[in-house]
C-alpha cells in the first residue's frame, strides 16, 4: 500500500486497528502468522529467511520503513499507522515504530527425533515463568548445538514479545515445541535417550555428569524445581555447584552452564 500520513477517516481508522490488532497476541494466529516488533527483531526475522505476511509502521518510524522495507519481499502488504494506534497495538511500553506478522513454522517432536543419534541434544524445560529466562535457554540452546527446545506445563509462551527479544532472534531458527513433560520423558528413555534432570542442591555434581550419547536436558523453575515424577523418571540428577547462600540460579543462566558443559563434552570445546 502506498503510505498516507495525515488525518484519517473514521472508517479507515477502524480499518487499520483492526489489521493491527494481532500485534499484542502472545501466540500464532490460526494460519501461523506471529506477531514480533523492534528494529533488531526484524532484521533477524530477516536474516532467518522468514516470510512476511504484514510489516507496520508508525508515521515517527519513516527511517526504519526506509531502510528495511528494500529487505522485504515487495509483495509484502505494508500499513503506516498513527502513532498513538501503534503504540496501543504492541505490547511494549517503548515501541520502536516497526513491528511485523510473519509467518512461523511449527516444529514436530517426532522430526526432532529424526535421527536419535549421538549428535541428539535436546532442552526440555519445566515451569519456566519469566520470559527473560525462556528467550535466554533458546539463544543458549542454539549458540551450544541443541537440536531444539522442548516447552513444557506452566512455561511462558514462546512466542511471548519478551520471549522473543531475550531470544536475539535464534527463536527463529531454533526448533521449539509444546509438549507434555512427562509424557515426553518417558517417549525419550523409550526411544533411548538419556535424560539428565536438574536439581538445586542434590544430584551429581555438573563436571562429573556425561554427556555422550542422545540426550536430554531437563531445566526447571529456579524458585520450585522440577516435579518430583519427574526427577524420578530421570536417568540422572545433576547440580551445579555453587554457595549455599544463593538458594538457586537463574535458570537462564543454570541451562547456559549446562549447555556449554554438555557442548564441550560433546564437541572437545575447551
Amino acid at each position: 500500500m502506498n503510505p498516507v500520513y495525515g488525518p484519517l477517516p473514521a472508517a479507515r481508522m477502524a480499518s487499520l486497528k483492526s489489521c493491527a490488532r494481532p500485534l499484542a497476541r502472545a501466540k500464532p494466529r490460526q494460519m501461523g502468522q506471529v506477531a514480533i516488533e523492534g528494529v533488531r527483531i526484524i532484521e533477524e526475522a530477516i536474516r532467518s529467511g522468514l516470510r512476511f505476511q504484514a510489516v507496520f509502521f508508525s508515521e515517527n518510524a519513516r527511517n526504519h520503513a526506509a531502510r528495511l522495507l528494500p529487505q522485504i519481499a515487495s509483495q509484502t502488504e505494508t500499513l503506516v499507522l498513527p502513532d498513538d494506534v501503534f503504540t496501543s497495538a504492541v505490547s511494549t511500553e517503548t515501541p520502536q515504530g516497526v513491528a511485523a506478522l510473519v509467518k512461523w513454522k511449527p516444529a514436530k517432536l517426532e522430526e526432532l527425533l529424526e535421527p536419535v543419534n549421538d549428535r541428539l541434544l535436546l532442552v526440555a524445560l519445566g515451569g519456566i515463568q519469566d520470559p527473560g529466562n525462556l528467550g535466554t535457554i533458546i539463544r543458549s540452546a542454539e549458540a551450544f548445538a541443541a537440536r531444539g527446545v522442548l516447552v513444557g506445563e506452566k512455561t511462558v509462551s514462546p512466542f511471548n514479545s519478551k520471549v522473543v527479544r531475550a531470544s536475539a532472534g535464534s527463536i527463529f531458527r531454533e526448533p521449539v515445541v509444546k509438549v507434555k513433560l512427562a509424557d515426553t520423558v518417558a517417549t525419550m528413555k523409550q526411544a533411548g535417550v538419556r535424560v539428565l534432570a536438574t536439581s538445586s542442591h542434590k544430584g551429581k555434581a555438573l563436571q562429573e555428569a556425561k554427556f555422550s550419547g542422545p540426550c536430554m536436558i531437563v531445566i526447571g523453575n529456579e524458585g520450585a524445581g522440577l516435579a518430583p515424577e519427574i526427577l524420578a523418571q530421570a536417568d540422572e540428577l545433576i547440580t551445579i555447584a555453587h554457595s549455599e547462600r544463593v538458594e538457586s540460579l537463574n535458570a537462564g543462566i543454570a541451562a547456559s552452564i549446562i549447555l556449554y558443559e554438555a557442548a564441550r563434552q560433546r564437541a572437545g570445546l575447551t
